[in-house]
């Protein structure tokens, strides 16, 4: 009875996101006791492939090719699509990544398919499979179905726990040649401006500064705060607009959008922008000195003081914390 499900799996430094272990999640809730088939592409990347069996693919199929070492949409979508004319899945799943959200409209316009963006939970009710995804800003959410032909929907990080690794599972690997032609960007070279350390699209912890920093002196407090908490540093884009930090550090409606275990927000007044990007954290911590703020109306918890006074007693807190653990 169940459904093919073709997942996607994503790559950071040779290693695999741990999107791509949530999006295999949420194809076996859509496979409904069908065959999850993962696919892996870069070059030389088929050694990643058992953790994807591990963590619930029935199979996974490599394409590996120098054209694929770096991410273009030229490349990829030859790759998926060749794949999906060989395969014939009855559903697709992406990461809802800056590779998910670039690749997916270009590969569901190819396979004249509908596409669900930004999807935080997959159930099946009814014998339909019900996505449920934010709009306006993470202010409501709307659940969808697909009535006829391809599912295809990209799953929104840290939302759809992934399945416990099982390091006993096995299944086939396999290797396709798909020739990658044509390509109009190629691309030269990858300069990293943030910092190495925790994906902050991933991070169970973020910790997020504003224009209350005051300057990028100030984001050095949350390193440290970030760093005792195993987490990742954002900022609001008015930080940003400030010179405080790299833009890429963004969190909102025009920057990314996390979902962490926690979101502490340091200095940040809490625009409707800025919640767009983080209202659905599961526990929310506010430091701000003006007691009105709007940031303190979606807070769990709130510190009403001088953040340059409470980040650094909270970090020294949390250290001993830490020592005595």
């Amino acid at each position: 009875m169940g459904r093919k499900v073709l997942v996607l799996a994503e790559l950071k430094d040779n290693k695999l996101r741990n999107v791509s272990f949530e999006a295999i999640a949420a194809a076996k809730t859509i496979a409904e006791g069908g065959e999850v088939v993962s696919l892996l592409l870069g070059e030389s990347v088929e050694s990643l492939a058992n953790e994807l069996v591990q963590y619930g693919a029935d199979r996974v199929v490599v394409v590996e090719d120098e054209k694929l070492a770096q991410y273009s949409s030229d490349g990829f979508s030859q790759a998926v699509l060749a794949v999906v004319e060989e395969e014939d899945p009855e559903a697709i799943v992406f990461g809802h990544t800056a590779l998910g959200k670039d690749l997916s409209p270009k590969v569901a316009s190819k396979l004249d398919a509908g596409l669900v963006s930004d999807v935080v939970d997959v159930e099946v009710t009814g014998g339909n499979v019900v996505f449920t995804r934010p709009i306006y800003s993470g202010k409501a959410f709307e659940k969808k179905i697909v009535t006829d032909g391809l599912i295809f929907v990209t799953v929104r990080p840290n939302n759809i726990p992934a399945l416990e690794k099982d390091e006993s599972r096995t299944g086939d690997v396999s290797k396709v040649d798909v020739e990658i032609k044509d390509l109009r960007t190629i691309i030269k070279e990858v300069v990293k401006k943030t910092s190495e350390g925790v994906d902050l699209s991933e991070a169970k912890v973020v910790v997020a500064g504003g224009r209350g920093l005051k300057s990028a002196e100030g984001f050095k407090l949350l390193d440290e705060l970030a760093e005792v908490l195993g987490g990742a540093v954002g900022a609001s884009r008015g930080a940003c607009d400030a010179g405080y930090c790299d833009y890429s550090l963004q969190i909102g409606q025009t920057g990314k959008v996390v979902t962490p275990d926690l979101y502490i927000a340091v200095g940040i007044s809490g625009a409707i922008q800025h919640l767009a990007g983080m209202s659905n954290s599961k526990v929310i911590v506010a430091i701000n000195k003006d007691p009105e703020a709007n940031i303190f109306k979606i807070a769990d918890y709130g510190i009403v003081g001088d953040l340059f006074e409470v980040v650094p007693k909270l970090t020294e807190e949390l250290k001993k914390l830490k020592v005595n653990a």
